[in-house]
């Protein structure tokens, strides 16, 4: 019996490509394991109890399949692979942002890490808390915070404070459409991200420049856009361009804190007129105030939160609107009614009109449940902590993810059908609707950004409609959900 060498060889090279792909798929699965050895390990035991999941790559963790699922359209495929790969548990070990964690999707257990505050306190990535302001309320103490809280929420959120910004909103919804009507092509989300800007502005330091006004914004935009991307501050992304617009926010605030407390020095019976003038005279039980880093973050974090929310979904509910005509002509015509009743001489809307638009108020609802502006918040675990079953390791980051709860077919049949008639008699159960965030750190501005959106929404369904260039335009959901072309269109006039 004879042999070709031919063979021979060829059966050689076969074997050698095995080993060397079985060599390959040995060192994929050791880097894969990597971060379980190197976090797991301290553990003991108690590793047993994780979570199922999936700590991804050294060094990257889970970023890259989070970026890649959210770049390309399809945002939930983050979450679906790991509830195709362990089943619905609610609770999956990853490693994001720097830090091993627990992604939270099960209402229930949502509820849970925000209320127990105990167990839990904020656990924001260093990165975020170093744009938005480490003495912000990303990063003080349960009682820092306890006491800011209750010093800015009440001029934000209480019913005399809302009564005397009613009108101020309105006249600047009413003045903003009006000049949108005569200006053609805009980009709406553009346009609608300056006016609520204006109206946060006003309610924290009265008024600034066109020209201030405008180079915060600016700043602004260019922070949002690195607040969750990976911390890589090296020229050309995102971070990098994040932590030099903070520096120029800082900047331009330090200004006007400065001019501020001189101005006050010297006329010490200024009449209190905004947030700032609140923040510079508080002092706590021992007599402690705010130093100019407090307030610039302070300032920082509320000009942030209160112009970006507001302005997409307020952009997002127009669309919406504006998609869904059955939904328009309800919604207008409850709007109708409220000025029928009116009495007479009554000019412009008052808090019981606002508080009497309950349809209104299902669309807003329904918008922040499908759009959900923030999809994640960050919490710590201050020790080991169970929840539903697993254990949830001192010092690991969690990360309640909201999107999951929104669109969860057990509380939101076809939960990407956008329907506010799904909450005619409904109300649903703790932990099941979270578009402000909940228990001690719920956004204290929330009664303002649904009365802002209201009052915009009243009068662009009375008197205007929005017609988009671009009706499919791509879906951008980092940093924030919106249209890749800002929603370009014309706002047009329909009645006088």
């Amino acid at each position: 019996m004879s042999l070709d060498c031919g063979e021979v060889a060829y059966d050689l090279e076969e074997e050698e490509l095995e080993l060397e792909f079985k060599l390959e798929e040995e060192n994929i699965w050791a880097l894969r394991s990597a971060n379980c050895w190197y976090y797991e390990k301290k553990l003991g035991e108690r590793r047993y109890d994780l979570p199922p999941g999936d700590l991804g790559w050294p060094f990257i963790g889970n970023m890259w399949s989070f970026l890649r699922a959210f770049k390309s359209g399809k945002p939930e495929s983050f979450i679906s692979t790991f509830v195709n790969r362990f089943g619905h548990t609610g609770l999956y070990k990853v490693h994001m942002f720097g830090n091993p964690s627990i992604i939270v999707t099960a209402a229930e257990a949502c509820r849970r890490v925000l209320t127990d505050d105990e167990s839990f306190k904020p656990g924001w990535p260093s990165s975020t808390a170093s744009l938005i302001g480490k003495k912000s309320f990303l990063g003080i103490s349960d009682e820092e915070h306890k006491w800011l809280r209750k010093l800015t929420a009440a001029p934000v959120n209480g019913h005399e404070a809302l009564s005397v910004y009613l009108k101020y909103i309105e006249e600047s919804v009413v003045a903003a459409l009006e000049k949108w009507a005569g200006m053609g092509q805009i980009e709406f989300l553009t346009e609608l991200r300056k006016l609520t800007f204006r109206i946060i502005m006003y309610i924290f330091m009265s008024s600034e420049s066109e020209h201030v006004m405008e180079v915060l914004e600016r700043e602004y935009t260019a922070l949002n856009y690195g607040v969750r991307a990976m911390a890589i501050n090296i020229p050309g992304f995102a971070y990098h361009s994040a932590l030099k617009a903070r520096k120029k926010l800082v900047g331009v605030l330090q200004a006007i804190v400065t001019e501020r407390r001189e101005r006050r020095k010297k006329n010490s019976q200024t009449v209190k007129k905004d947030m700032m003038d609140a923040l510079m005279d508080a002092e706590d039980e021992n007599g402690r105030r705010l130093n100019d880093e407090e307030i610039i973050d302070v300032l920082v974090m509320y000009l942030n939160a209160g112009h970006e929310s507001s302005g997409h979904i307020t952009m997002w509910a127009t669309v919406f609107l504006q998609k869904h005509p059955d939904v328009f002509r309800r919604a207008k015509a409850e709007q109708e009614e409220i000025v029928r009743n009116r009495p007479p001489g009554q000019k412009g809307l008052t808090l019981k009109e606002i508080r009497q638009m309950d349809y209104l108020s299902k669309v807003i609802d329904e918008t922040l449940r499908v759009i959900t502006f923030s999809l994640v918040v960050f919490r710590e675990a201050k020790k080991d902590v169970r929840v539903c079953g697993y254990i949830v390791p001192k010092g690991w980051k969690v990360l309640v993810w909201f999107r999951s709860v929104h669109f969860d077919p057990e509380t939101y049949p076809e939960p990407k059908t956008f329907d506010p008639s799904r909450w005619d008699g409904f109300t649903p159960k703790a932990g099941h609707f979270l578009p402000f965030g909940g228990g001690s750190r719920l956004c204290p501005g929330n009664d303002l950004a649904k009365i802002e959106i209201s009052i915009f929404l009243h009068h662009f369904l009375l008197n205007y409609e929005l017609e988009r260039c671009n009706p499919a335009s791509p879906v951008i959901y980092l940093p924030h959900t919106r249209p890749k072309d800002n929603c370009l269109g014309r706002i047009r006039r329909v009645s006088t």
